[in-house]
């Protein structure tokens, strides 16, 4: 059983990182596509009824957004892994504007979710952490450390 955190600013990479390595495997869990709190949460409930492994794709920028999922996670026995989605804010925003209509995310959406971005950390409740760096269309996943 196991819970997939990720977190990083939007245009990140990290809805591709979870077709290209989670999609077989894990139930996706997003508010982009589920639009509410209310059924995310439906989802979440029924992937732990059902000891189903899930991935919450959210931006999950605060140490207190991330705290909801840790604790359902942990509660449950499920083990909790984070994907922090390293990133420069003018690479985001310029991948945010290579995408068209709904997708493409207003420019202060991004800019205040950077601003409010903490780096995630063990203290959490995390059971692995890693970096993902996205460079040149592709993926590098790294192992944890406390040096950015």
């Amino acid at each position: 059983m196991e819970t997939v955190i990720f977190c990083g600013i939007q245009a990140t990479g990290k809805t591709t990182f979870f077709k290209e390595k989670f999609f077989k495997t894990h139930v996706h869990i997003s508010l982009d596509q589920l639009h509410t709190r209310n059924k995310e949460q439906k989802f979440i409930d029924t992937c732990i009824l059902t000891q189903q492994r899930y991935v919450v794709d959210n931006t999950n920028p605060t140490k207190e957004d991330r705290a909801k999922y840790i604790v359902d996670a942990k509660t449950n026995k499920f083990k909790v892994i984070g994907y922090y989605f390293q990133s420069k804010l003018s690479d985001a925003l310029n991948r945010n504007n290579q995408r068209l209509g709904k997708e493409k995310i207003p420019e202060v959406g991004i800019k205040g979710t950077f601003n409010k971005l903490e780096i995630p950390s063990f203290d959490e409740g995390f059971d692995e952490l890693y970096f993902v760096i996205l460079e040149n269309n592709s993926f590098t996943i790294k192992e944890w450390n406390n040096e950015i």
